[in-house]
């Protein structure tokens, strides 16, 4: 029996949802933006209520140190759109990026008080026999995302307080996404040389 050659192979599947729905809480700034200079907005929040369902559908079906913190993110988003459609209050969904960052502090806060702070958990899934020299590191990175997400919260209320959406924008969909990127960036050569000293004692 010959083989059939033109049977194409198993290709994986795009999780075509987790995709969609990251991308759009990255664009949150821009897309509420919009919603609201271009008087869309109404039209736009269910739809993004609508794909947030989704991923907080299908976000309950993992696990991880970071599960809780993606299903209330996500929840939430969900309850600042429902709530800025019912209530004909678009302002509601401005506040989101201060409720993000006040549920990262409490998940990240709250784990300094438990045997292992969250930075730590992330740190044992590829690294499960951590030494007591990264456990200590692991820690003070935990607070300092702490102080990362106090402050960035901080001015993330202060430009939805000051009503400016040119403000509100740039902070919330340029400045603080630089921010972040470049501490994660100073956090890795910093752990390079940590693991690097580590190494050679």
């Amino acid at each position: 029996m010959w083989n059939n050659s033109s049977a194409k192979p198993d290709v994986p599947a795009i999780p075509l949802i987790p995709i969609l729905t990251g991308l759009m809480l990255l664009a949150w700034p821009f897309l509420i933006g919009y919603g609201l200079a271009s008087h869309n907005l109404q039209w736009i929040l269910p739809v993004m209520a609508l794909v947030l369902l989704l991923r907080l559908y299908q976000a309950r079906q993992h696990s991880g140190p970071l599960r809780y913190v993606f299903l209330s993110v996500t929840l939430a988003g969900v309850v600042l759109c429902v709530a800025s459609a019912l209530l004909h209050a678009h302002q509601w969904v401005l506040f989101y990026p201060v409720v993000v960052n006040l549920v990262m502090l409490v998940v990240f806060g709250g784990s300094l008080w438990t045997s292992m702070p969250m930075v730590e958990r992330l740190a044992r899934i590829r690294e499960p026999h951590l030494s007591p020299a990264g456990v200590r590191y692991t820690r003070k990175v935990t607070q300092v995302w702490c102080g990362f997400f106090i402050g960035n919260g901080a001015i993330a209320l202060f430009t939805v307080l000051y009503a400016d959406m040119r403000l509100w924008t740039l902070w919330n969909g340029v400045i603080a996404y630089i921010l972040m990127g470049t501490l994660m960036a100073s956090e890795w050569l910093v752990r390079q040389r940590v693991m690097k000293r580590e190494n050679d004692e």
